[in-house]
């Protein structure tokens, strides 16, 4: 009867842990270090096997595409059961946090680019379009973040009125638009320019400035208050 092939059933010169011990993780590749994370295979299937069929069967091959898995997509793997999949997914959230925490340090709310690094990792991963909105008082620092919308891959779909409902209610006077484009590329759209001049114009009849609106790319951004669009 098969059983569950664990890391110590393999040659010792194919055990990822033994190999990271001896030389450091840096000297490990993607799928021994998921390996190492994994511990053991399933019946038939070592975790070497198992850890490369996780990072290259999907859309996406390698580490960037496990970010595209939810809890149910990784079930769906042979091999994968609840405690793995629920294993991956909180490291991936780790990871998520590490990078945020890495980020907070020198976030400033006049400098896009602090704004972009902080939730670069937060969205660039994301399947479809979100729109977070910063809420800010009068020292430009951030009393408030708010998820406004999740849309399809090509649009997200927003008005003004419940954007200033959320910054009325804060007691914001100024706000910051920011989104991802799941495809990667973050030039503006033309529906883009136009509902961010819309937002932009409203804000100025009620006294809550529009500082500016990011769009995150993969690992990119656009600025629209660096790119003169505001």
């Amino acid at each position: 009867m098969k059983h569950d092939i664990t890391i110590k059933e393999l040659k010792k010169e194919e055990r990822p842990y033994e190999k990271a011990v001896a030389f450091g993780v840096n000297s490990l590749t993607d799928v021994e270090l998921l390996a190492v994370l994994l511990r053991t295979g399933t019946k038939g299937e070592d975790v070497i096997s198992l850890a490369r069929k996780l990072l290259y069967q999907g859309r996406t091959p390698g580490i960037l595409g496990l970010h595209q898995h939810t809890l149910e997509t990784l079930m769906n793997i042979k091999g994968i059961g609840k405690v793995k999949a629920t294993q991956i997914i909180c490291l991936l959230e780790l990871t998520k946090r590490l990078s945020k925490a890495k980020a907070k340090e020198p976030l400033c709310f006049n400098n896009p680019d602090t704004i972009a690094d902080y939730y670069m990792e937060e969205l660039r991963h994301q399947s479809q379009e979100q729109m977070k909105l910063l809420l800010l008082n009068t020292k430009a620092a951030l009393i408030g973040e708010r998820n406004v919308s999740k849309g399809t891959v090509n649009a997200s779909i927003i008005t003004p009125r419940e954007l200033f409902i959320e910054a009325l209610l804060t007691k914001a006077v100024s706000i910051i638009l920011l989104h991802n484009h799941p495809s990667g590329d973050p030039a503006p759209s033309r529906e883009d320019i136009r509902i961010t001049r819309r937002i932009k114009e409203a804000g100025d009849l009620i006294g809550i400035e529009l500082l500016d609106h990011l769009i995150i790319g993969d690992n990119c951004y656009v600025s629209f208050r660096k790119e003169g669009l505001l």
